[in-house]
């Protein structure tokens, strides 16, 4: 019997919508907007997205109970 491997390879958005982003945090759009600490990027054509590595870092805050106020801070100044 004949036999073929298949190998896809997949790679993960780094930048997300809202909805997406709130998914990726098992949240609803309504309580990440409240709960999330970080902003989104703003993009020249204006669109607004959300960093994963961001969601990233809040969920492992949640995990530790500490959050870096220093990275929030200096993204706020950007």
């Amino acid at each position: 019997m004949p036999s073929a491997l298949l190998q896809i390879n997949i790679v993960p958005k780094r930048l997300l919508k809202k909805s997406e982003a709130a998914g990726y945090c098992n949240r609803s759009v309504k309580r990440f907007e409240i709960e999330f600490p970080y902003r989104p990027l703003s993009m020249p054509n204006g669109d607004r997205l959300y960093d994963r590595e961001d969601c990233d870092r809040w969920i492992e805050s949640l995990k530790t109970g500490t959050i870096d106020t220093d990275d929030i801070v200096g993204r706020l100044g950007q």
